[in-house]
């Protein structure tokens, strides 16, 4: 009797270590069937995160080279336009003033014809400087000539003759730079757009245009003394100046700020890795 009870309990034991054994098992099959899954998942996610990234990547390399090829093409167009009025235009009007100032020496005119003439000539001088201004701002010669450090100045100091404004222009390190000319015309345009901004809506005094360059850096700060506006306005902006400007900058990667105050006038800072 004895031994039958030890018969079965020890059954019972090795029934037990076997269901535990069995147990212990699934258990592990089922923690190696959950670790895969984890790891299957974990890769699913990160390879489903690269495959975003790149989307967004060649999003961004695409809309950068559209905004590439609209900016080419509308320097393409000033560049043609300029020399089609400086070369065309511009060479018709110097002729015709050149026919006229012919035309007065070989006649006798009246008092009053006089001064019908000379005012005539007056609004033809008028005329042709209006033309090479236009010309020139649509690609100035000393920007592909002199450089960038050159055709800033120019055009600061044709501002402050206007007396429209007083900017003071100040460089570092720009002036011996060596800048690639598509990015050279683009910051051009930049600064440009920002004094033609400032003039419209600042109603500013001073201005002040600071460029610097270091070794691979390029910063801009354009400032004035105008009355200053919410920069809240700057995100539903329609305007084509400050769209073009956005574009310009994010053409060259470039990181934008911009500072206003009412009454206090406005800070705009841009930096560029070049």
């Amino acid at each position: 009797m004895i031994s039958n009870l030890e018969n079965n309990k020890k059954i019972q034991e090795l029934s037990i270590s076997q269901k535990n054994s069995l147990n212990y098992l699934l258990f592990g099959i089922i923690m190696v069937i959950l670790l895969t899954s984890y790891i299957s998942y974990r890769n699913y996610r990160h390879k489903q995160k690269l495959q975003t990234n790149r989307i967004n990547e060649l999003e961004t390399e695409k809309q950068l080279a559209a905004t590439a090829a609209v900016l080419k093409g509308e320097e393409q167009e000033r560049t043609r336009l300029a020399k089609d009025l400086h070369d065309g235009l511009g060479g018709m009007l110097s002729g015709i003033k050149y026919s006229f100032e012919s035309i007065k020496g070989n006649m006798i005119m009246t008092t009053d014809n006089q001064q019908v003439f000379e005012r005539s000539m007056d609004m033809l001088d008028s005329s042709i400087k209006e033309m090479r201004r236009v010309a020139h701002n649509m690609m100035p010669e000393s920007l592909l000539k002199f450089g960038l450090d050159t055709a800033l100045k120019d055009f600061c100091n044709h501002i402050n003759k206007t007396g429209a404004v007083q900017i003071d222009y100040l460089s570092l390190g720009l002036a011996n730079a060596s800048i690639n000319q598509t990015v050279a015309i683009t910051i051009y345009r930049i600064v440009q757009e920002l004094i033609n901004n400032t003039l419209k809506h600042a109603k500013a005094e001073t201005v002040i245009v600071q460029i610097t360059k270091t070794e691979h850096q390029l910063t801009i700060t354009v400032e004035d003394d105008g009355e200053g506006f919410d920069t809240l306005i700057l995100k539903k902006s329609q305007g084509m100046g400050w769209t073009n400007i956005l574009h310009r900058v994010e053409f060259l990667k470039g990181n934008l700020n911009v500072d206003s105050e009412y009454s206090k006038g406005t800070s705009v800072h841009i930096e560029f890795n070049v």
